[in-house]
């Protein structure tokens, strides 16, 4: 498939330029938005690179990027690009290997192309919505965990600093880890049995990994339990549960219990 090869040439190419700057000293700018996001020379050239090559390669097609300035045009296209080119700029700057370039196309507001690379790590997993699921190549599926007491879940340790994985502790095995993305490809590959947040994540954090998971046969929804939906007006979700499918109403039963 034409979309998914150039995807995955586009991320490790943007990826092998984060690969060289880490553990570089890099500028940090703080973009003001709410959470204060850090920016670096990683975040903007990996944009630089995954633009050119997608729109060079498919130049109808809408774009949405965390670090692009966004437009309302996108909203008339079909096939949108939705993209992080380095979800986990946190950790990039504190040399933990858990980061991951995002790059998903989406058409009607479903993911048919996903591609979320840690270039540290030197993990390609990739999937489109009609095909498999692979990490560097090689066919992954979720876990088969059936109970949520033998379960791993990941969490954002920021999430957990700040105490909203409090209620959980002592329910299932829980493992912090950074970058949504990453978090939620270690589940498509059935390293990890499930993962959610309470806090609310932009599309781009999460649309190459959503194809991931659903690809492996996973099941990603919000808190409600309603499929996602992407290229939005505005590209925010109020949160999502992501799991081997068969741990998914339990683990809403909890969310919803407290």
């Amino acid at each position: 498939m034409k979309e998914l090869d150039i995807a995955v040439r586009a991320v490790r190419e943007a990826g092998g330029v984060i690969r060289s700057l880490y553990g570089t000293p890099v500028s940090v700018v703080e973009k003001g938005d709410r959470a204060s996001s850090p920016l670096t020379e990683a975040d903007t050239r990996a944009n630089e690179i995954l633009h050119r090559r997608v729109s060079a390669a498919f130049p109808e097609d809408g774009w949405l990027s965390e670090e692009s300035v966004d437009s309302t045009e996108r909203l008339a296209r079909r096939r949108v690009w939705i993209v992080d080119p380095l979800d986990g700029t946190r950790e990039f700057l504190q040399k933990i290997p858990e980061l991951a370039v995002c790059l998903a196309l989406v058409e009607d507001g479903t993911p048919i192309v996903g591609v979320t690379y840690n270039p540290i790590t030197d993990e390609l997993f990739a999937a489109t919505r009609a095909g498999a699921a692979t990490r560097n190549g090689e066919r992954i599926s979720v876990s088969s965990t059936p109970s949520l007491s033998d379960a791993v879940l990941l969490a954002s340790r920021s999430e957990n600093e700040r105490g909203e994985w409090d209620h959980f502790h002592g329910r299932f095995r829980i493992e912090l880890t950074g970058s949504v993305a990453f978090k939620l490809a270690l589940v498509a590959a059935g390293r990890a049995d499930a993962t959610f947040t309470l806090t609310p994540k932009s599309e781009w954090d999460v649309c190459s990994s959503v194809c991931l998971i659903e690809s492996a046969g996973g099941r990603v929804t919000d808190l409600s339990g309603a499929p996602l939906r992407f290229n939005n007006p505005k590209p925010a979700l109020g949160g999502l549960v992501a799991s081997n499918g068969k741990l998914h109403e339990q683990i809403l039963g909890v969310l919803a219990s407290i």
